[in-house]
């Protein structure tokens, strides 16, 4: 008998979020707020008239897509708003059943008001840490190096990753645009994380070819592929990612925004997960992208034909490509799935 796919029960289905950024994923009205309070104007002042226009539905492509990150980041340059913003989205993931969720972030955006960047990810782990005492989530921190910026910030955002290993940072990451910043010109700084046994994440095939992906993997020795979009277009790279199970973070809606996917039907996540890669589904900015982890799951079955037992399927390969110690990721496994299924 075919499981029928509701909301509901994608809501209460254990999950993993493996991509999703901080500064892309504050509440509107946590917006609003923390703009009053140290007098920042925004684009609007009701909550739903500001998560409207905030979404980026009618982007022209990623780098479009990424301006909306300019006003998130003028509420986020202090340790109680970073605090904040963290618990809240730890908080928001865990209402829908999000067991694990991997926060990632660049901390050189958030110095403009004189925090250090060890500062800026001691406020953040300490939201996050705030949540796991009130719910059922736990969360990781994701340090992103930047593509448009000096290698040299890259190499600083490194070594500040290294050093937070043991309080809540679990790996680096290259974000923003990859036209023209190939990921070759941050490898030493990957480089620091591998010594350092720091694991690795990188956007790779989105707003390029699967060139991108190849770098991220012989450049930046990347565990994981950020969105990994345009991987079709490489059929032999495709096997290579597949054999070695390298995992993708999809993210769908992100991808239809930014024009990478002209539509939901058309995202290769289908073909992905039928040529049998490990992938999992991921929000990418809950407010920039207007979604939660449930809606994207919803979005695979509503466009792409996904059952229940897929779903679950994609669930579990979530948790299976966190970047979470091996003993930890079992029983996690084993308790939220029994019997394998969910």
């Amino acid at each position: 008998m075919i499981e029928a796919v509701t909301r509901e029960r994608l809501r209460a289905l254990p999950k993993a979020e493996l991509h999703v950024h901080l500064d892309g994923s504050i509440r509107p009205r946590t917006m609003i707020e923390l703009a009053a309070d140290h007098g920042v104007t925004l684009p609007a002042e009701e909550p739903d008239e500001l998560a409207r226009i905030m979404r980026a539905d009618d982007s022209a492509d990623l780098d479009e897509y990424l301006e909306k990150f300019a006003t998130t980041l003028a509420v986020m340059q202090t340790a109680p708003q970073l605090e904040r913003i963290a618990y809240e989205l730890a908080i928001d993931h865990a209402a829908e059943n999000v067991k694990w969720v991997e926060v990632r972030f660049s901390p050189w955006l958030n110095t403009q008001g004189g925090l250090s960047m060890d500062e800026v990810l001691d406020a953040v782990s300490a939201g996050l840490r705030r949540a796991e005492q009130e719910v059922d989530v736990r969360a990781g921190i994701i340090v992103c190096a930047l593509r448009h910026l000096d290698p040299d910030i890259s190499i600083e955002l490194a070594e500040l990753a290294v050093a937070h290993k043991d309080r809540g940072v679990i790996a680096v990451d290259l974000a923003a645009g990859e036209a023209g910043n190939p990921a070759s010109l941050h490898a030493d700084a990957f480089h620091i994380a591998a010594k350092h046994d720091l694991s690795r994440t990188v956007h790779a095939g989105e707003a390029f070819g699967p060139v991108s992906i190849r770098q991220a993997l012989l450049d930046c020795d990347a565990h994981r592929i950020g969105h990994g979009t345009r991987l079709l277009e490489d059929p032999s790279l495709e096997r290579y990612i597949r054999d070695h199970r390298v995992p993708l973070e999809i993210c769908l809606t992100s991808n239809v925004q930014t024009r990478v996917a002209a539509t939901f039907a058309e995202h290769p996540v289908r073909r992905y997960f039928d040529d049998g890669l490990c992938l999992t589904l991921c929000t990418d900015n809950r407010l920039v992208s207007g979604t939660t982890l449930t809606e994207e799951y919803w979005l695979a079955h509503e466009h792409l034909g996904f059952t229940w037992d897929e779903l679950v399927r994609v669930a579990r390969m979530g948790f299976d490509a966190a970047f979470l110690p091996w003993p930890d990721k079992v029983e996690m496994v084993e308790r939220l799935f029994p019997g394998g299924r969910g």
